[in-house]
């Protein structure tokens, strides 16, 4: 028997008009195949278990909390929003995100104490942080903790909860995922603060966003 996760059999019912985009398009992202580990954090964003163990996320809770983490990140001075990812498939996700809405971004290795040392050779002093994966970005996450600075996190089925303010469930390991997410966050925020129309686009589509495999054009 084939189980295809690209069926629309294959999520909760709900109308393409209360999406951000069209479930489709979700789907073929990926965006809702979570990891074959669950923590009982993520049972409420998980709306199935395929029989190969792997979640389903739901996607009307991935669109939901989208536009939450929009409108709440939205409220922050630009420059005072820290996007982050440690897992390369987020480096230009998270780059792009920084450069259309204004964020201060970090990609690849961070060294302790960016947030807590004034004295360390990159200190930031934030006012939210973006986490692209609460377990692989932990340096930021222990010290925005630490400082008190709001969490905002995408989290897949393994995630833990704990000191994340604002979850987005999502596959937070695929790179078309990532590209999504972003690119729709990156969305939300610029028409939260009207730099774009209510129904307005980006000039670039979510393609763009995802890192290129090498030696694939």
């Amino acid at each position: 028997m084939s189980y295809d996760d690209t069926s629309l059999a294959n999520v909760p019912p709900v109308e393409d008009k209360d999406l951000l985009i069209p479930r489709q398009k979700y789907l073929l992202s990926g965006v809702h195949v979570g990891t074959g580990v669950r923590t009982k954090d993520m049972e409420r964003f998980i709306y199935r278990v395929r029989p190969d163990g792997l979640c389903i996320l739901d996607i009307r809770k991935i669109d939901e909390r989208i536009r939450v983490a929009g409108r709440f990140l939205a409220r922050f001075d630009p420059e005072r929003v820290l996007a982050v990812s440690a897992r390369i498939y987020g480096f230009k996700p998270v780059r792009k995100f920084a450069e259309y809405t204004g964020a201060t971004h970090i990609t690849g290795r961070i060294l302790p104490g960016t947030l807590t040392n004034p004295q360390a050779p990159l200190h930031l002093e934030p006012d939210v942080v973006l986490l692209s994966d609460p377990r692989v970005d932990r340096q930021i996450h222990v010290e925005s903790v630490r400082m008190g600075i709001p969490v905002v996190a995408l989290v897949d089925a393994d995630s833990m909860l704990e000191n994340i303010d604002v979850a987005i469930p999502a596959n937070n390991k695929g790179r078309r995922s990532l590209a999504l997410v972003y690119w729709l966050l990156t969305r939300e925020v610029m028409r939260q603060r009207k730099v774009i129309p209510p129904d307005g686009d980006l000039p670039e589509s979510y393609e763009d966003f995802a890192t290129r495999i090498m030696g694939v054009r």
